[in-house]
């Protein structure tokens, strides 16, 4: 006979293979907790600063928030990253209790250092440009995709170039060497609650580096990342209406 968990575990390894979501069984929760829903981002793209507009990363495998360099222009990276919250299974009518954001960061030379979401204030857009190699210096943007002043090329802008956002952080982490990272606050899932109720408000979030010193960058795995454990997951805790 088939033990039903390796069954539930083979299961949702598949789906998260595929780019779905995961939502706990009705009850009290998968294992005895809160009912939650896992989400995979429907964007992702970075912010090159770059004073045309030239750089873009929407479909690379990777995003990065941080600084190269202090010494010369065009240093700053900061990523964007955006889930469907009226899109996916979260039921009608539930109340969110918190929320949590998971990252794998996998590339930097950069001691700790805190990487801090602002919540975004203007819609952008991650088309198919793809930078080569580590992807760190960007690639030429395709229309729609956002850009250190385009919220799509080549036709819209953000008010400020670098991204349109809320100056006080959602949340923020100290993020050191490579591996798994996580977002979590009261903040953060009051944004949600506000995308929750209002879809077409949610532009996600950007994601912010240490950009006073030099060589801070943090790169982290994007939605278009290969290995879909690796890409960035929002967890959403809820009570049933």
């Amino acid at each position: 006979m088939v033990n039903s968990k390796v069954l539930q575990t083979a299961f949702v390894a598949l789906l998260v293979a595929c780019g779905g979501e995961v939502t706990d069984p009705p009850g009290n929760g998968g294992n005895g907790g809160p009912p939650s829903v896992s989400l995979q981002p429907d964007r992702d793209n970075t912010l090159f600063e770059e004073p045309t507009g030239a750089l873009s990363n929407g479909a690379g495998d990777f995003i990065f928030a941080g600084r190269t360099s202090t010494t010369q222009l065009g240093t700053i990276r900061r990523g964007l990253i955006r889930f469907d919250i009226a899109g996916s299974a979260l039921p009608a009518g539930a109340t969110i209790d918190s929320v949590r954001l998971r990252m794998n960061m996998s590339r930097t030379i950069a001691g700790p250092t805190t990487v801090s979401l602002h919540r975004v204030t203007a819609d952008w857009g991650a088309a198919g440009s793809d930078a080569a190699g580590a992807e760190g210096g960007g690639a030429a943007p395709e229309t729609g995709d956002a850009t250190w002043i385009h919220t799509f090329f080549d036709t819209d802008q953000w008010t400020n170039p670098g991204g349109d956002f809320v100056a006080g952080a959602s949340a923020g982490t100290q993020v050191q060497t490579t591996g798994f990272y996580t977002w979590a606050s009261t903040t953060m899932r009051a944004d949600v609650r506000g995308w929750q109720a209002d879809a077409a408000s949610n532009f996600g979030w950007i994601l912010i580096g240490d950009e006073t010193a030099e060589t801070t960058a943090k790169r982290f795995d994007s939605v278009d990342i290969d290995n879909a454990a690796n890409r960035p997951q929002l967890t959403i805790f809820y009570t049933r209406p």
